[in-house]
């Protein structure tokens, strides 16, 4: 059994969570981009952002309440990656992210 004061605490989510979270971000942003992204691609940008943000899971997680600062983190190192992968404009994905993430 746990004691009281480390009920409420919050630790670093598990690899699912944090896999599932970045499935779901990346289905929601191409939906509101209105363009096909072959199935073999969305999954190729799942594995890149699910790394990206395993290796800044520290600042991530300090952030987590913030959605404006993970959205600029995310325009500044996941974009440029994925609007290669699915051939579509940077600033067209980073707007769709923002609207999808709501940040």
């Amino acid at each position: 059994m746990r004691p009281t004061n480390e009920k409420h605490t919050t630790g670093y989510p598990t690899a699912r969570k944090i896999k599932r979270a970045c499935s779901n971000e990346l289905y929601r942003t191409a939906k509101r981009l209105n363009k096909w992204i072959p199935k073999e691609k969305v999954e190729e940008a799942e594995k890149l952002y699910f790394k990206k943000v395993a290796l800044n899971l520290p600042w991530i997680h300090e952030h987590q309440s913030n959605r404006k600062a993970l959205s600029d983190w995310w325009d500044e190192n996941v974009s440029a990656e994925i609007a290669e992968l699915w051939e579509v404009d940077r600033a067209a994905l980073c707007e769709a992210f923002r609207h999808a993430f709501g940040g």
